[in-house]
């Protein structure tokens, strides 16, 4: 016991306690620094020093790639919370409740419609702090809602995926959703309309095994783990240690199975330039600036009056 405890009464004492917020600072995983949160938001959640792409939640990803951060919210269908009834040491049900509490988010995948550079686009993002990211009924109906959407308009086609696999608590009906969207993707390949998955950490199971690795064009975040099995796994069962950033983006892009790994802060304008190229259309062009005209002095006749430039109104 102190004085502050002993001494002070509770109303002065809850004047002198300061609340820090728990996320004041970052620990970069990498190098181990400490940065500031603010600092961190304002570079894309990537560290200054090391470069280290955090992970991004759902709509400060919208917010990154979407003209002026402004979109349409797609509707998307409702499911059943709890199919099964599933309970392990605590029930499913109140784990959504939490989830949905945390984040803001119906479920792990937010849906929306807007302008990249000028041109229509259906961005469909996996937020990996609901649940891990987890492939459920929901999830697997927002990736199908906009597919259809993007057919509808006619307009490309985005995912960032990061998920841990399917939710293991909707048993059977979440590994169903790996079909439904592998046919959804036809769906929309069919229709001629450009699908871009944008690999991010991590990005495994069943997701990886369906979705995530269907598209016209894979991009990946620099160190994102990509794959299926775990690593630890994959070695128990070949008995073989693997080789140096085995699962990593950049191993993967070497080896083939990621056509580029881009930086987040070009991510934009990569996606952008992917989506004129894949539907071929123009890029936007801005009206450029009415330049200042310059006159030689030599090029003056000296019989002719010039008046100077009239200041603007």
């Amino acid at each position: 016991m102190n004085w502050l405890t002993n001494v002070v009464r509770p109303k002065i004492r809850n004047i002198l306690r300061r609340e820090t917020p728990e996320n004041l600072w970052i620990k970069c995983p990498d190098s181990g620094q400490l940065v500031f949160y603010k600092d961190v938001e304002a570079n894309q959640f990537v560290i200054p020093g090391s470069n280290y792409h955090m992970r991004m939640g759902a709509v400060a990803r919208l917010k990154s790639i979407f003209d002026n951060q402004t979109w349409f919210d797609v509707a998307l269908p409702e499911v059943t919370a709890d199919p099964l009834k599933f309970r392990d040491e605590r029930k499913y049900a109140d784990r959504i409740k939490d989830a949905r509490a945390r984040t803001g988010l119906n479920d792990a995948i937010k849906v929306g419609y807007g302008k990249l550079e000028g041109a229509g686009v259906v961005i469909a993002v996996q937020d990996f702090d609901f649940m891990g990211g987890s492939l459920g009924m929901a999830a697997g109906e927002a990736i199908v809602r906009g597919l259809e959407l993007a057919v509808e308009k006619r307009s490309p086609f985005i995912v960032f995926a990061a998920s841990g696999g399917a939710r293991m608590q909707e048993g059977i009906l979440s590994l169903m959703q790996m079909p439904r969207t592998t046919v959804g993707v036809q769906m929309l390949r069919e229709a001629r309309q450009p699908y871009i998955v944008v690999l991010t950490n991590p990005t495994t199971g069943g997701v990886t095994a369906s979705y995530a690795m269907l598209g016209d064009v894979q991009i990946a975040e620099p160190g994102a783990l990509i794959g299926f099995a775990g690593a630890r796994v994959i070695e128990q069962t070949i008995r073989e240690k693997l080789p140096e950033g085995f699962q990593r983006a950049e191993y993967l892009k070497d080896h083939g199975m990621v056509d580029m790994v881009v930086h987040r802060h070009e991510l934009r304008a990569t996606l952008a330039r992917l989506c004129r190229l894949l539907t071929k259309s123009p890029a936007v062009e801005t009206a450029p600036k009415p330049a200042t005209p310059v006159i030689d002095p030599a090029e003056i006749d000296p019989a002719e009056d010039v008046a100077p430039a009239a200041p603007p109104a």
